[in-house]
């Protein structure tokens, strides 16, 4: 069930009216409605999942009850390790069995061995990386004391597996959400009206910037060995702008979503193509999932604060597992390579945190200098992207070497009418949504400063060129 499809559509104002309607005065009632909401909201993308979901679920709830009322250190890490292991034991033979199979198979080959390790046809779960990563985040916090655990199932059922992050983030903590699933929520029109208008940012980005991209980046990325450098080079821009579009346009529909019910989400973009270095381009880009690394994996094998080798160790591992995260690829774990390679030089010159607040949009040469890096840091951000969208190594470097090596020329938009067209489209779209970041981020803007104006142009653009072509699905489900 697609955020932007008609069933969604239909399926939420359902849900907003019993919500707010009818269990509007029963805490218990609205918890049990949206759990079940939830539950039915993910079986439409395969119900027999659905079971898998429940057992993670009940296993993180009972170990971590197990975990905060062990008397022991050894009892606490016992039940933590059995949490831990099975959870990533699911992940790893739904995500990443047949890549290793595969990858060992080849290994042996290499040598001249014949190893026999037959491959399954398995299916990946949706969202199962996202709701994984929910129930440890919770087991983690237990053993360390952060938290107390819950003792209402119901309570904790939906922290896990609250519909409009379920499949595709952001990744919250139970420190930040299962709070609000515990106390009355009353309805805010300011909240409600704020959420609406995210949710239409969030459409915007999807169905207008993102999917209008993809017609051109797909094309490119499918047919690259036949085309010019410069239709290589406006092929990588795009799928930028149509990763960045999708996923944060995902995660604005489900803020929004949420808020319309009267909860707050963690933030999980800040503009991160208007960053000065990678470093900063990670603190805002997939923030839900760089923190959710950062304090589970990162800071326990030391951080930063250890020896300078160790620390280069730690980096390298945080950016690599990240890459390894995102699918069952060796692509992937060159982009989070290539991403550590890009930060290492930060870190050693201890600049990795130099730029910690928003740039100015000054007409001087302090702005010049900062724009420029955000220039440059976009090229390699994109550069990096080539590694993430081909379908493997060797393909990745072709494309980018095509880049550099054929010839430049606008041909390609001049003979596609069609294309001149979706290429103008996506243009606009960009230019407008790049308009619209940075004039927020230099008034620190919130959504419901939008206006009514551009808000109506907006609904316009999704509702007219959002149905120009085919809808592609999110391209986070399948991680």
């Amino acid at each position: 069930m697609l955020f932007n499809s008609l069933a969604f559509a239909m399926f939420f104002v359902v849900v907003f009216a019993l919500y707010w309607f009818v269990f509007n005065k029963n805490l218990r009632g609205q918890n049990l409605m949206l759990q079940a909401a939830s539950y039915f909201f993910y079986a439409c993308w395969d119900w027999r999942f659905l079971f898998l979901l429940m057992f993670s679920t009940f296993l993180d709830y009972y170990t971590g009850l197990k975990i905060y009322d062990a008397q022991s250190k050894t009892a606490r890490r016992t039940w933590l390790i059995i949490s831990v292991g099975i959870n990533l034991g699911f992940l790893c033979f739904f995500k990443y069995y047949n890549f290793f199979a595969q990858s060992m198979v080849g290994l042996f080959q290499n040598f001249g061995l014949q190893l026999e390790l037959s491959t399954l046809n398995v299916i990946l779960p949706v969202g199962i990386s996202f709701y994984t990563f929910h129930g440890l985040s919770y087991v983690f916090d237990l053993y360390n004391r952060k938290i107390e655990p819950s003792r209402d199932y119901i309570n904790y059922a939906l922290f896990v597996s609250f519909f409009p992050l379920l499949v595709a983030g952001p990744i919250e903590r139970a420190t930040h959400l299962l709070p609000q699933v515990n106390k009355p929520r009353t309805f805010s029109m300011a909240q409600a009206k704020d959420g609406l208008i995210q949710m239409i940012w969030g459409f915007f980005k999807k169905m207008v910037v993102a999917d209008t991209c993809a017609v051109f980046a797909n094309d490119i990325f499918n047919n690259y060995t036949d085309q010019n450098g410069f239709t290589l080079f406006m092929g990588a821009i795009f799928f930028a702008f149509q990763i960045y579009g999708d996923f944060s346009g995902y995660s604005d529909i489900a803020i929004g979503i949420s808020k319309m019910l009267g909860f707050e989400l963690m933030t999980n973009f800040k503009f991160p193509y208007f960053s000065r270095d990678i470093a900063e381009f990670w603190r805002r880009w997939h923030i839900s999932l760089s923190s959710w690394f950062r304090d589970y994996l990162y800071f326990p094998l030391g951080g930063s604060r250890v020896s300078r080798w160790k620390a280069i160790r730690n980096i390298f591992i945080i950016f690599l597992v990240s890459g390894f995260w995102h699918g069952a690829n060796w692509t992937f774990l060159a982009w989070g390579g290539l991403h550590a390679a890009l930060y290492l030089p930060l870190f050693l010159t201890d600049n990795n945190r130099k730029n910690l607040v928003h740039m100015g949009l000054n007409v001087n040469m302090q702005g010049l200098k900062e724009g420029a890096n955000v220039l440059f840091t976009f090229a390699m951000v994109v550069l990096a992207w080539i590694f993430f969208r081909a379908n493997n190594i060797s393909d990745a470097v072709n494309y980018i070497a095509g880049i550099f090596s054929k010839p430049w020329n606008a041909g390609y938009f001049l003979k596609n009418n069609r294309y001149l067209l979706i290429s103008g489209m996506a243009m606009f779209a960009i230019v407008q949504m790049l308009a619209m970041e940075s004039w927020c981020l230099k008034r620190n803007w919130l959504f419901p400063k939008l206006g009514f104006a551009a808000a109506v142009l907006m609904i316009i653009e999704v509702v007219f060129l959002g149905s120009y072509k085919n809808h592609f699905q999110f391209i986070y489900f399948q991680f």
